[in-house]
């Protein structure tokens, strides 16, 4: 029976579902404890600063009939993500379902828009939600294909978690702590390098591609190297990589967002972290040997990627290397590519959600 795991979350949930909403009560979906941070954080800290809230958290993984009943009895309920069980969750009216999505911005295509089979359990679900909270009209309509939902329920109110950037951080610091942490000279300067996972097997090892050596010999006075591996990508890292040359892997550094506050340029491919770094006005570089089999072969983009894009299209170690050695970027690509990506970049994004929300969805 297809979504049979799901069913028995839906079963277990209706066990509690005349439980008495409490006002004050919030919950929070999540894999582990470990996941609370991003938006959820930031939504939790803003409502700590309106009043007397009780925070609970839905461990996903994890069946508790006191975790289902806390969850039927909350006023509000955040994902960060997508949890196939609530297709299957009769929920209250009085209940607030609310989808905060991780990612800002949309870049690659994903779920109903690639993998038509899940629409119909994505369509159950975007019943059961209340808002999708994205960071641009302009996108509303890419993420009503996505989620299956209307775009009556979309909401560009802005990712709470880039918050972030508006906080006061110290830099100086912040630089000096990780050129300690890695045994770099305070002095160089940091390019992020942040590869996408390929399908396509062959490509994922990037050092097949990028001539450390030359890399240093060019730019090692006044750069260094910091890799930073998605998940999938290590196991195709398999052989002692640090004969490949000098740089540094802060594939585990527990906070990207911090790395990209502290980055000079950042490399990358076809990763939704551009997104997120174009709103620094720092240049981006795309380093896409693999573009033509990406293009034909992987997921697609919501956008025409060659043109759009904010940032120069390298295919080869030379010409990455010359664009970082040359120094000229065009930061007109970048501001004119954030515009089609959000509509409020001032830091009061969790405050206009919680706002929204305690207004009564007005």
């Amino acid at each position: 029976m297809p979504y049979l795991k799901h069913k028995v979350y839906g079963i277990l949930f209706r066990l509690f579902r005349y439980t008495k909403i409490q006002d004050n009560h919030i919950s929070f979906v999540i894999d582990s404890k470990e996941s609370f941070k991003g938006n959820l954080d930031y939504i939790k800290k803003e409502f700590e600063k309106r009043g007397n809230y009780e925070f609970h958290f839905f461990y996903k993984d994890k069946l508790s009939f006191d975790a289902f009943k806390k969850l039927a009895g909350s006023r509000y309920i955040f994902l960060n993500d997508n949890f196939f069980p609530f297709a299957f969750m009769n929920f209250k009216s009085e209940n607030t379902v609310v989808q905060l999505w991780h990612a800002p911005g949309a870049s690659k295509k994903f779920g109903g828009s690639v993998d038509f089979e899940s629409r119909e359990i994505l369509s159950k679900i975007s019943e059961n939600t209340d808002y999708l909270i994205t960071t641009s009209e302009k996108i509303k309509d890419h993420y009503s294909e996505a989620f299956q939902m209307p775009t009556s329920k979309i909401k560009a109110l802005g990712l709470p978690r880039m918050d972030y950037y508006f906080e006061d951080h110290d830099l100086e610091n912040l630089k000096a702590d990780f050129c300690r942490r890695y045994n770099v000279s305070g002095d160089k300067k940091i390019i992020l390098y942040a590869p996408t996972f390929r399908d396509e097997e062959k490509y994922n090892n990037v050092f097949n591609y990028l001539d450390l050596d030359k890399f240093n010999e060019v730019l090692g006075e006044e750069y260094v190297l910091a890799l930073r591996l998605h998940p999938k990508i290590k196991n195709f890292y398999k052989d002692d990589i640090s004969s490949k040359g000098h740089y540094v892997d802060v594939s585990d550094f527990e906070s990207e967002q911090e790395l990209m506050l502290i980055s000079d340029i950042l490399i990358t491919d076809y990763s939704s972290i551009m997104i997120e770094y174009a709103i620094l006005n720092r240049p981006i570089i795309f380093f896409t040997y693999d573009l033509d089999s990406y293009l034909a072969n992987e997921r697609g983009f919501y956008y025409d990627f060659k043109t759009t894009v904010p940032g120069p299209i390298v295919s080869s170690s030379d010409e990455l290397i010359d664009v970082i050695d040359g120094g000229s970027f065009d930061k007109s690509r970048i501001s004119d590519f954030v515009m089609t990506q959000f509509d409020e970049i001032d830091g009061k994004s969790s405050k206009r959600v919680v706002d929204f929300l305690l207004n009564n969805g007005r």
